[in-house]
C-alpha cells in the first residue's frame, strides 16, 4: 500500500488499534478481538514480546494495515516494514525515521505536542503528525493548532475514548488511535477477549459519529 492511498484508508477508517502489552499470546488475542470489533488499522509497539512475528503475521491477513510503534532508529522502521509495517509511529520526531519511512514508501506517526514540533514534523516529509501527550483542553487543542495550520494531519494517540473520539474528529483530528480504553488493562489481565472486542464496537462508533 502506497502513502497515498494509506491516506485514504485513515479518511475512511478514523481510528487506530494501538496495543502495548508483556506477553505475546495476549497480544495476538487481544488484536484478534479488536480486529472482530472492526479495527482494520492496527498497530504493535515494539517493546511487545515477539513484535516482527506478529507484525508478520497480521499483516498477512487480508483487509488488515498494520504498524509498528515506537519506533526509535532507522534500524528498527527497516526491521518493521520487513515484517510487514506500513506505517511508523514514534513517540518524538525523529528525522532519520521520518526519512526512512519516505525512502520505503510508508506513512509516519512521528510524536509531536507543539505547534512547533508539529510543523517541524511536516517540513521533513511526516505524513501525519501524532498527538502524545493530550493536552488538558484536548480536541479544542486541536482545533487550535488547525486554525492557522489547516494543512496539519494530527493523529491524537492519547486522550481518546469510546465517549470523546468524535469530539476529536470534529475537531479536526485525521484519526484517533485507541490504547488503553479499547485495551482496558482489566481485559488484559482477565484475557476478556469479549470485552476487547465489545470495546472495539464502540470506539470504531464513536469515532465515525
Amino acid at each position: 500500500m502506497k502513502t497515498d492511498q494509506f491516506i485514504q484508508l485513515v479518511a475512511q477508517e478514523k481510528a487506530s488499534a494501538i496495543l502495548r502489552t508483556n506477553s505475546q499470546e495476549k497480544a495476538a488475542k487481544a488484536m484478534e478481538a479488536a480486529i472482530r470489533g472492526g479495527f482494520k488499522l492496527v498497530e504493535f509497539t515494539l517493546t511487545v514480546p515477539g513484535v516482527f512475528e506478529l507484525i508478520q503475521d497480521f499483516s498477512r491477513r487480508e483487509g488488515i494495515v498494520v504498524g509498528a510503534g515506537t519506533v526509535l532508529t532507522p534500524e528498527d522502521a527497516k526491521r518493521s516494514v520487513d515484517a510487514g509495517a506500513q506505517f511508523l509511529v514514534s513517540p518524538v520526531v525523529g528525522e532519520d525515521v521520518i526519512r526512512s519511512a519516505i525512502e520505503m514508501n510508508v506513512a509516519s506517526f512521528p510524536g509531536t505536542h507543539t505547534a512547533t514540533e508539529m510543523f517541524k514534523a511536516h517540513q521533513l516529509g511526516a505524513t501525519y503528525c501524532k498527538l502524545f501527550p493530550a493536552p488538558a483542553t484536548g480536541p479544542a487543542y486541536v482545533s487550535a493548532i488547525l486554525g492557522p495550520m489547516p494543512f496539519l494531519k494530527i493523529f491524537p494517540t492519547n486522550g481518546a475514548d469510546q465517549h470523546n473520539a468524535g469530539d476529536w474528529i470534529r475537531a479536526g483530528a485525521a484519526g484517533v488511535g485507541f490504547v488503553a480504553p479499547l485495551f482496558d488493562p482489566g481485559f488484559m489481565e482477565r484475557s476478556d477477549w469479549d470485552a476487547i472486542e465489545q470495546r472495539a464496537t464502540e470506539c470504531l462508533a464513536a469515532a465515525k459519529s
